[in-house]
């Protein structure tokens, strides 16, 4: 790790107005009488260069390195939603199963809340070496004070090399806090997990628009950190019979306090959600007219699937932001997907690639969608589907394709 260090005996008022004169992010300024550097630091070294020479120099500064052995496990956060276990917390199970058995290290759940015997239990029967119970009639209602405070006592006590969290609302409230709290890193969004021998978890996510597949390391922090989003792993099958243990711990008195009061709950409409519907059907912008989406729509009827979209259509108005999909969109996992007039960026298909089946419809061969498709038909859709329709439709019954 490397640090600009200002030696100020060296800079007189000529060469303090140089050194300012030179840094293209005024990062340099004067507190006092002598020249500082605040957060608008790139660590360029510019002013190293070009600057009076010995005035500012980069210099290694030695880290005191953590003793990874006294971290052990792999927790998950298990995020209740209306008093039900989110969906995510069973695929986050899942991948931690599968990175602790790498080391060796046992896996860990964290469940926070009120009356939680029942969820606790359940939370055994998915692979769960030992569920920490914070339960506690001010913890019904998620108050991210209290919360953060009984998260802080499970890692002070337990030590976990590792924190596995849902990008739910929940979630990306509490894994920021927990991460500041420790001062250790936190990568949001992961699309992919792995883990070195040493215990260093391997986090992957999507950076510059998608990219490139970012690989960030937490080498010298503990616990790590990172929120995954609903459907990007797959769930471990329920055991019949539980295994592990459940271990009640008490919330310290100090984190009794909040400053929230929840007077009241009110469920919110969640209205379209992509992320439940079995069957679905996306459209990109090889759909030419929004008058052409009636035929989409019959299709969509017909089989009883819900419509999706890529980033663009929401752009032009088309469709509503929850019916798209991608990395700044919602992550699908249906049985089947099938996808019309979509090239198949790197930022849509990470939505989508989870299906289990992919159908694929372009004109052009060589389109990115056509690599992760199951099923590819090079062709034009406004020729393909009216037959497709015709084949579907009862006796009789025919659908006409929109203007082109």
């Amino acid at each position: 790790m490397k640090k600009l260090v200002i030696h100020n005996d060296k800079i007189d008022e000529k060469a303090a107005a140089a050194l300012q004169k030179v840094c293209p992010f005024q990062a340099l300024v004067m507190s006092g009488n002598e020249l500082t550097v605040n957060a608008a630091c790139k660590m360029c070294g510019i002013c190293v260069r070009k600057g009076p020479p010995g005035a500012i120099t980069l210099e290694d500064i030695p880290e005191d390195l953590i003793d990874k052995s006294a971290w052990r496990g792999i927790g998950v956060f298990a995020d209740l939603s209306e008093g039900c276990l989110h969906p995510v917390t069973l695929e986050l199970l899942g991948k931690a199963r599968s990175l602790a058995d790498q080391i060796g290290h046992p896996v860990y759940a964290l469940l926070i809340g009120s009356d939680t015997r029942a969820q606790a239990r359940e939370l055994l029967h998915y692979g769960v070496d030992t569920v920490f119970v914070y339960d506690d009639p001010l913890l019904a209602d998620f108050l991210i004070e209290p919360y953060t405070a009984a998260a802080a006592d499970f890692i002070n006590r337990i030590h976990p090399a590792a924190i596995l969290v849902g990008a739910t609302l929940a979630g990306r409230s509490l894994a920021p806090r927990i991460a500041a709290r420790f001062r250790t890193g936190l990568t949001a969004d992961c699309t992919s997990l792995e883990i070195k021998p040493n215990t260093d978890l391997v986090q992957i996510r999507p950076a510059f628009g998608g990219n490139i597949m970012a690989r960030i390391v937490t080498q010298n922090n503990r616990p790590q950190l990172c929120t995954v989003r609903y459907k990007i792993f797959n769930a471990p099958p329920r055991q019949a019979q539980p295994d592990g243990e459940i271990r009640v711990l008490e919330l310290p008195e100090s984190a009794r306090r909040s400053r929230v009061t929840v007077l009241d709950a009110v469920p919110k409409d969640t209205g379209i959600d992509l992320t439940l519907a079995e069957t679905i059907i996306a459209v990109g912008r090889g759909v030419k007219s929004q008058k052409d989406l009636p035929l989409i729509e019959a299709l969509a009827d017909r089989i009883g699937a819900k419509l999706a979209c890529t980033r663009p259509l929401v752009e032009n108005g088309w469709f509503d932001p929850r019916q798209q999909i991608g990395l700044s969109g919602r992550t699908v996992s249906p049985k089947l997907i099938i996808t019309i007039g979509i090239s198949g960026s790197v930022q849509f298909v990470a939505g989508m690639k989870g299906a289990e089946t992919i159908i694929a419809i372009n004109i052009d061969p060589q389109a990115s969608i056509f690599q992760v498709a199951h099923h590819a038909f090079v062709g034009d859709w406004y020729e393909l589907l009216p037959r497709l329709l015709d084949t579907l439709a009862p006796s009789g019954v025919t659908e006409q394709a929109g203007a082109s």
